[in-house]
């Protein structure tokens, strides 16, 4: 007897979870289940690795090559479990008062599990309008992977029209996020003995003058700047979540640095934010430079995103409406790999998929039994409008 959709969806996702794909570990062994799980249906994937070749993008046409379609975009990393208190193993399926439970479950294996259950019920010979699958690596480290894939996709003869960036959003059509910017300060003084601490400059005193104007700059944001209460955070958003300074208690420390990060609104802009630090960084070392001519406070981007607004009217918000029969979009303030696709490669995207991102990240973490069925639901008619007529 064959099994349904949500049993066929939730056998893939128990296979999903058992790849401990954490982003500092390799995801091939996903990837090459994924591949032969295409392949067993006729569908060749193009692999998209590192430049150690320990991980890789997976990227399939299914249907026409030379059309435009819908890609399907889900990121395969998940991130660690070092000390969390897990009930069960993480990377063991484990079902539970309609509760599947497993690290990825919900971030965002549950996603892929269904694109890859709703390829055993399409119709290949009907498939009008192709339905592309994007599955990257190092999403959770600051959507590094998928840039490789979008090197290729720049320059390919054809590119996806819409995309759906399978993070969980409970089903609810999301239209826009923020973008992230992950900055350095590092705060340069001159060492000397504890003893004589006026004759030297402590690095990690430069570094708590910064970190005071980084929070002026987040109250003055709060008070002046832009907001959009659609986000449940409705401003932009500055942070600081690790300090490193100092090498003995007796030695007045020659060096801090500290990491901080930027969630900005689509309006806003963090370069024009980091200036503003940059200036402030500027202010704060000039009284010292007479006497300590290396003194320095450098901001430095180690990672960035940007944000994802799509108008609420456009093409694919209509499309996608016309399947679900909501009218209603949201907005989040985590980010995704959408902004990344909507700004290089001009692709119209969407947030859309099963679980609660309140449930991800967390021990125990777990996806819904009726979330995955609702995603099927939302596949199996996205499948048939791509069948039945263009996009």
């Amino acid at each position: 007897m064959s099994r349904s959709p949500l049993e066929k969806t939730i056998s893939l996702l128990s296979q999903l979870i058992a790849f401990p794909t954490v982003s500092r570990d390799s995801n091939l062994e996903l990837i090459c289940f994924v591949e032969s799980y295409l392949s067993g249906f006729g569908i060749e994937s193009r692999l998209v690795h590192n430049a150690e070749r320990t991980k890789a993008n997976l990227y399939a046409t299914i249907g026409p090559a030379d059309v435009p379609g819908v890609m399907l975009s889900g990121h395969t990393d998940v991130v660690p479990i070092d000390n969390q208190d897990w009930s069960s193993d993480p990377f063991v399926m484990r079902e539970e008062s309609g509760r599947l439970y497993g690290r990825g479950a919900a971030d965002m294996k549950g996603f892929i599990a269904c694109v890859l259950g709703l390829v055993d019920r399409l119709d290949l010979d009907r498939l009008a309008t192709p339905i592309q699958l994007a599955f990257s690596y190092d999403e959770e480290v600051g959507c590094v992977g998928v840039r490789r894939l979008i090197d290729i996709m720049e320059n390919a003869p054809v590119r996806p029209r819409f995309c759906i960036v399978g993070e969980p959003t409970s089903m609810q059509l999301v239209v826009a996020h923020k973008g992230k910017t992950a900055g350095r300060a590092t705060c340069i003084g001159q060492e000397c003995h504890s003893s004589l601490a006026p004759q030297g400059l402590n690095a990690i005193y430069l570094a708590y003058d910064m970190i005071g104007a980084v929070r002026r700059l987040q109250d003055e944001i709060m008070d002046k700047g832009p907001h959009d209460d659609a986000y449940d955070v409705a401003f932009t958003t500055l942070h600081v979540g690790i300090v490193s300074g100092g090498t003995a208690l007796n030695i007045v420390p020659n060096h801090c640095q500290f990491d901080f990060e930027i969630r900005h609104l689509p309006q806003d802009s963090p370069t024009d934010l980091l200036e503003r630090l940059r200036n402030k960084a500027d202010l704060i070392v000039a009284p010292h430079r007479n006497r300590f001519p290396h003194a320095a406070i450098e901001l430095s981007v180690v990672n960035s995103y940007p944000a994802l607004d799509t108008a609420p009217d456009s093409d694919l918000v209509r499309f996608i409406q016309s399947l679900t029969g909501a009218n209603t979009t949201a907005k989040i303030t985590f980010g995704t790999e959408g902004g990344l696709f909507s700004q290089r490669l001009g692709i119209e995207t969407v947030v859309l998929g099963p679980g609660d991102i309140v449930q991800a990240h967390k021990p125990d973490e777990f996806i819904a039994r009726d979330q995955l069925d609702q995603c099927n639901t939302f596949l199996d008619r996205l499948s048939a409008a791509l069948c039945s007529r263009g996009t």
